[in-house]
């Protein structure tokens, strides 16, 4: 659990000036032993077995005489990252039950001000998102996984976070993912006998028929109750550039767009998993 970082004495004192909220690129100095030692204690397991797989996967040319392990490890900045965030991943592929080594990494990044963290599962690396945004999309997530009429838009969610604050971002896949799960979510409530509906058709559906769809949030006499709705589903649609391609260049969407359409996402996820959004007979 992270807590609030007690300040240094000379801090305390007004003598010096605060930095210890200042979270840390790559792999700064103060972090470079410690995250090394991690990754050759993780490699030397099972007899070096972990160190020699990673070795290969991540692509590491291991010199004659020299440890697989100590080689993996001497990696540094993105490199050593990546090396990191492959042994979590495998840990979770060979369903390692003891977690005790991914807890020590996790405190080892939090004491360190690391701007990245090890994600819930466990199983890889993500960029150190504040904690009650987190967890606000993960009960999103988690909401809309017990809904069966919210079909897939937790996992569309879950990847799309993924892809936007994942060690190597993918802002293409995040929006995607986004837009998919917000399609999952209003399916059954927008166009549920529309078997092939997009958030395209979606739109077209409220804008033929606004007078039938209504949400929790009150509004003045007067004023259309679903224009927010549509106006976020429409941010989100009219969004994303790369959905098709034509005769000009495709335009990939920019990773602060993509994280954007995620947190956009799943604010509409969670409003029609909630049942904040209904359609009226």
């Amino acid at each position: 659990m992270t807590t609030t970082p007690r300040r240094r004495f000379s801090v305390r004192l007004g003598i010096a000036n605060d930095t210890d909220d200042a979270l840390y690129e790559g792999v700064p100095d103060h972090l470079l032993r410690p995250l090394q030692r991690w990754v050759y204690e993780m490699a030397e397991r099972a007899d070096g077995y972990i160190g020699t797989t990673m070795c290969l996967r991540l692509r590491i040319s291991v010199p004659e005489k020299t440890n697989a392990s100590w080689q993996l490890s001497q990696q540094k900045d993105m490199d050593l990252l990546d090396a990191v965030d492959e042994i979590l991943a495998f840990l979770i592929e060979m369903d390692v039950r003891d977690r005790s080594e991914v807890h020590a990494l996790s405190a080892l990044l939090d004491d360190a001000g690391s701007a990245y963290r090890v994600t819930d599962d466990g199983g890889g690396l993500e960029v150190r998102v504040s904690p009650g945004v987190r967890d606000a999309l993960h009960q999103t997530v988690s909401n809309a996984a017990s809904l069966t009429s919210a079909g897939s838009a937790a996992d569309h969610l879950t990847a799309s976070w993924q892809a936007a604050y994942g060690l190597h971002p993918d802002p293409v896949r995040a929006y995607s993912e986004a837009i998919k799960a917000v399609e999952c979510a209003a399916h059954s409530v927008i166009q549920p006998n529309h078997a092939r509906a997009t958030l395209g058709t979606m739109l077209g559906e409220i804008g033929n028929a606004r007078a039938k769809f209504r949400t929790a949030v009150s509004t003045p006499a007067g004023r259309d109750p679903i224009a927010p709705v549509e106006a976020m589903m429409r941010t989100l649609w009219d969004g994303q550039t790369s959905r098709h391609g034509k005769q000009t260049a495709t335009v990939p969407e920019s990773l602060e767009a993509a994280r954007a359409g995620v947190h956009l996402a799943a604010a509409l996820v969670q409003w029609f998993a909630s049942g904040a959004v209904i359609r009226t007979p």
